[in-house]
Parts: structure tokens; sequence; C-alpha cells
């Protein structure tokens, strides 16, 4: 269950950061949300490790030790479902994708336009509509201290007030979310390119993301937070009447971060349904989308 850290190469030469640790279990492929790094999924990781799965987690472009774009190449959504189908391919079959977030948005576009690159798909708090309103509060948070933070006691100041609920940051756990620039201050560790070029008009997007997610047909969870303020029970649904065949697990004290919120119960009901899982769902692909071996 020894993880290793890695360098994968995603789509257009993009380099990723990731992390990977081998198991005979079916593979496990873990994509963040939007601002996170791999590091979102380290508790969940380890503990699917332990259980026998093979696991890899990747920062997205534009986050975390990943490339980020160009100053010339815009991102947008094309670029990240291209690394996630790349990444997929990296793996020796079909990967069950458990993805929050963006991540999540990318997985039903990659699988909707490759059918059955995933074995099965987790949603975390993520469904084709969502409340304008959290994604309001997310971009504003995102968005406040353009040139970062004089320490990093200023930056645990701003998450315990974006997240009360949860216990005051580490110094040491902030060093893993922000990077010390040449002018002494403390920033994100994402590009903050991604907030007007790929966050800001994402509504738009919406009918098309739902129509990737009619279009889904393996085996396929939500995980919502009772307290999301970015799904609700109305896009919720939603998503089961686009998704018949999908299963729903209810998580009533998590917020929009749900793995983070309570990591045993998501954990668990994460475990739950890959156990449950058909056998069919494990089986090996006779051609990868990469052509890699391992």
């Amino acid at each position: 269950m020894r993880s290793e850290d890695i360098r994968l190469e995603g789509a257009n030469g993009a380099r990723l950061a990731a992390t990977r640790s081998t198991g005979k279990r079916p593979p496990i492929l873990f994509a963040h949300g939007f601002g996170q790094t791999r590091g979102a999924w380290t508790t969940t990781a380890d503990v699917m490790a332990a259980a026998g799965h093979a696991t890899l987690s990747y920062d997205a472009r534009g986050h975390g030790g990943s490339d980020w774009n160009a100053a010339g190449l815009v991102y947008h959504g094309d670029q990240f479902t291209d690394d996630l189908i790349v990444v997929a391919g990296e793996l020796r079959s079909p990967p069950v994708l458990v993805a929050a977030s963006m991540g999540g948005l990318f997985g039903l576009m990659a699988e909707s336009r490759w059918p059955g690159l995933f074995s099965a798909m987790v949603l975390v708090d993520i469904t084709p509509r969502w409340e304008t309103r959290g994604v309001e509060r997310i971009l504003a948070f995102m968005s406040a201290h353009p040139d970062g933070f004089a320490s990093l006691e200023a930056a645990a100041d701003s998450i315990a007030t974006y997240m009360p609920h949860r216990p005051r940051k580490s110094e040491e756990s902030l060093r893993a979310l922000l990077r010390l620039t040449d002018d002494g201050r403390w920033n994100w560790h994402w590009d903050p390119r991604l907030v007007d070029e790929l966050a800001r008009d994402s509504e738009q997007h919406q009918d098309a993301i739902a129509e990737a997610a009619r279009r889904v047909e393996c085996p396929l969870l939500l995980i919502s937070g009772g307290r999301s303020d970015l799904v609700s029970p109305k896009t919720v649904e939603e998503f089961m009447t686009l998704v018949p065949h999908a299963q729903h697990v209810h998580l009533p004290d998590a917020t929009h971060m749900v793995a983070g919120d309570d990591n045993n119960a998501f954990t668990t009901a994460v475990l739950n349904y890959l156990d449950a899982l058909p056998s069919a769902a494990a089986s090996a692909r006779t051609e990868h989308v990469t052509g890699a071996s391992q």
C-alpha cells in the first residue's frame, strides 16, 4: 500500500503531479474540486489502499504541483476533460472515478465522450445544475486575497471565517495549501486566472453537462452534503431523473466539502458502494486510452 509521488503527462503535454499506490483490487482514480489539490484525498486514498485497491490521485492543471497554462493559453473545460481521459488510460483497467465538485463535472463529460472509461463513478456533492449562491460564495472566497497573505496566521484567519465549523488550520497543514512567493507572501496553490477563465461563466455549460449525465451508463453514486449550499434537494432530484440508475447517499452533517467534513462517513459510503458493485464493473479494459502498460 506504499504510495509514491509521480509525474504524468496530460493532454497537450501538460505535466501533472500525482500520487499512486499499487493494489490487487480494482483501481480508484481521484479527481479533486476547484481550488483543491490531490491532498484533499489523502486520508480516503490511504483507506482504499489499505483495503487493497490501487489508487491514483492527481493535481488538475493550474493546481498544486501540476503545470499552469502558459500566459497565452486560456483555461477551458475541454483541457480538464482531456486530462482526465488521458490519466484514466494510465491505469491497468477502467478505474472507479471518485470525483468532487469540478472533478465530477469533468468526469461526466469524460465518460459521456468515452463510454466505458470508468467502471463506476462516485460524484461528491456535485450535480449538472447547481445553486448559484454556492458558487458565488466559493468564488468570493477564492478572489478575496489576490495579493496573498502576509503570514500563515492571516491565511488561517481567512479560512476559519470561511469554514467556521472546521478546526483551525495548523501551520503545517497551511504549508500544503499555500506557496511562499518571492515577495515573501503566501499565495494559494492554484492559478488565479482559473477564476475568470474557467469558473465565472460555468453556468452556461449546465445544459451540456446535463446531457452528458443522461448518457452515462456505468454504475454511479452521488454523495451529497446536507449542509451544502451548492447541491440542493432540487438539483439532486433532477440528477436522479437524468441518471435513473444512480444511487444517492445523503450525509446530513456535511457541507460542500464532504470528504473533509466527515471523512469517516464519506469513506465508509464509498467502500460500501465499491463492495456492492458487480464483478463486471471491475473487468479489465482490452485497449487503453493512451496505450499505457502499467
